[in-house]
């Protein structure tokens, strides 16, 4: 059996849901084989699920996205880094879990790519997922060796609002990225600016209320003015420019990225076809299976790969909002929820751990009777 889940987001990592799977699911049936594969869709939890498939650990002490230093962790394997956003510039590093958003920086992030570098990589994967900051990817080049000037010569300070008054780009001590390979790893196609761009969409879920959108959407737009002036690259109308408060514009405009499907690729990087070849089920899921999975989460990535293997996949989550049909379409062929074994939703929430390893014993019976469960 292949466990390959993604995160329950507020419970558990990924790799945590694969070892409460596994651990139940050997105590109900200890002669099966179980291989356990955490995955990710480019989102909060990416560079641990790249660890957790044995990828090499690398921590550096970078800018967070208040400024204060914490430890972010990035992960490689040979030539090729996984820096994830969150890691550096995540709304779960804002001290006290105060929102900061017209200051907020995505500063740590270029210093987390900027290491990447410097310890050999040739290919950057970014995970744009779980950001605090909508500014427009500025800090990113900031923390490249980029400079943002003001009209008097002076360094902007942090954050999206502070672009308004962005007057000149000083490029000229960016580390160098023209030999490596950036590739966005994500499914959000939002433009940088208007009524879908990083500032309407995602600027409230960070924090922001109506008059701080407007404040962070001109601050945005003079940025994409001067930026795409110094790279001759114009990236704001590009799908995913507006991905993680617009740092997908600038790593679009100055790294040169490239945008690919989040699930898929992440899949491809962490060998999903090769652990799949020859598994009898694969188990996958996340925190809530409903109509977001649909729009290639990374369980329908899961889906859709282990049908290419010939494999069958059924799901766990926290709760599930899809139909038999729905779920069928999307190639899962049953779907088991926390919900079904305990209804207080806030108890499945602080307990997810120890109901997912009661949720196995109905996996077990279902899909592993005992007598094919010994033949294997």
């Amino acid at each position: 059996m292949l466990v390959a889940p993604d995160k329950f987001k507020g419970s558990l990592s990924a790799p945590e849901v694969a070892r409460r799977l596994a651990a139940g699911l050997r105590r109900a049936r200890p002669a099966v084989p179980i291989v356990e594969l955490p995955i990710a869709d480019g989102g909060d939890g990416t560079a641990e699920a790249a660890i957790a498939a044995g990828w090499r650990r690398v921590e550096v002490k970078v800018a967070g996205p208040t400024g204060q230093p914490v430890t972010a962790a990035l992960a490689m394997n040979g030539g090729t880094a996984v820096v994830e956003m969150a890691e550096a510039s995540g709304l779960r590093l804002l001290p006290g879990g105060r929102p900061a958003p017209l200051t907020a920086t995505s500063l740590g992030t270029g210093q987390l790519v900027a290491h990447a570098v410097r310890l050999g990589a040739r290919r950057v994967v970014l995970g744009l997922g779980g950001s605090a900051c909508t500014d427009g990817g500025a800090g990113l080049v900031q923390g490249l060796g980029g400079r943002l000037l003001d009209a008097l010569g002076k360094e902007l300070p942090p954050g999206g609002a502070a672009l308004r008054g962005l007057h000149a780009l000083d490029l000229r001590a960016m580390t160098d990225l023209s030999k490596v390979e950036v590739i966005i790893a994500g499914d959000v196609d939002n433009p940088l600016l208007g009524r879908t761009g990083a500032a309407a969409v995602y600027g409230p879920q960070k924090g922001a209320g109506r008059e701080e959108v407007r404040v962070l959407e001109a601050g945005l737009r003079r940025w994409a003015d001067l930026a795409e002036a110094a790279s001759r690259r114009p990236a704001r109308d590009l799908a995913g420019a507006g991905a993680a408060g617009g740092v997908g514009f600038a790593a679009l405009t100055f790294l040169g990225a490239r945008m690919q499907p989040g699930s898929s690729f992440m899949l491809d990087l962490l060998g999903f076809a090769d652990r799949a070849r020859g598994a009898r089920l694969v188990i996958t899921g996340e925190g809530s299976l409903d109509t977001q999975t649909l729009r290639g989460k990374a369980p329908i990535g899961v889906a859709r790969a282990a049908a290419r293997a010939g494999v069958p996949v059924i799901a766990v989550a926290g709760r599930r909002g899809l139909t038999g049909e729905q779920l069928r379409r999307a190639r899962i062929q049953a779907a088991y929820a926390l919900t079904d074994i305990e209804p207080d939703v806030e108890r499945c929430i602080r307990q997810a751990g120890l109901l997912l390893e009661q949720l196995t014993v109905a996996i077990a019976d279902e899909w592993l009777p005992p007598g094919r469960a010994a033949e294997t």
